[in-house]
């Protein structure tokens, strides 16, 4: 039987929207499924909007686009409102409950707010608030291995950040246990 699973992640420039989806992809490569990841980007760099599609399959795919997504990830308020009624029945919105007060709950969406940037900064590095979500997608839908996932952040950190590992590790960690 044929698997597609499509994400889409989306939030300011800057926020580690890319880095984020490019672990996913990467990661799905890792475990022997085939992906795609697109980013786009407005027309800022830092500040400015991002979001990225990212498709999962275990055949070849022949296309990136599509319209709704089985998974949406939200870092800011504006890119819900964009893209907020584009996920598929049954499908799932993680979403930063620190950014984003209103409320997100849909009918047959299944929605999980991450208060990613608080958790972030209670750990003195704001700069791993995706990591925290990431941490938070991971126990929630179960498709991705751990030890591929830490591979490719090992991967997109190179040698250069390296140190910081161990600090992703503990976003991971703390948005994982953020979701019941």
């Amino acid at each position: 039987m044929l698997m597609i699973r499509t994400i889409r992640i989306a939030g300011f420039g800057g926020q580690g929207v890319m880095l984020t989806g490019q672990l996913l992809a990467l990661a799905a490569n890792k475990q022997g499924l085939y992906s795609i990841w697109v980013p786009t980007y407005g027309p800022e760099t830092r500040g400015g909007t991002a979001n990225c599609s990212i498709t999962i399959s275990d055949k070849p795919i022949y296309s990136p686009v599509f319209n709704k997504s089985d998974d949406l990830i939200i870092f800011n308020e504006p890119s819900l409102t964009k893209f907020g009624g584009k996920v598929k029945p049954g499908g799932n919105i993680f979403y930063n409950s620190s950014l984003i007060k209103k409320d997100v709950h849909e009918e047959e969406i299944h929605a999980f707010g991450v208060p990613m940037t608080e958790l972030a900064q209670s750990l003195d590095k704001p700069q791993v608030a995706n990591m925290v979500m990431l941490g938070a997608y991971l126990r929630k839908v179960d498709l991705f291995k751990e030890e591929a996932v830490m591979e490719s952040l090992k991967y997109y950190l190179g040698s250069k950040k390296e140190h910081m590992l161990p600090i992703n590790q503990t976003a991971l960690a703390i948005g994982f246990e953020a979701v019941q």
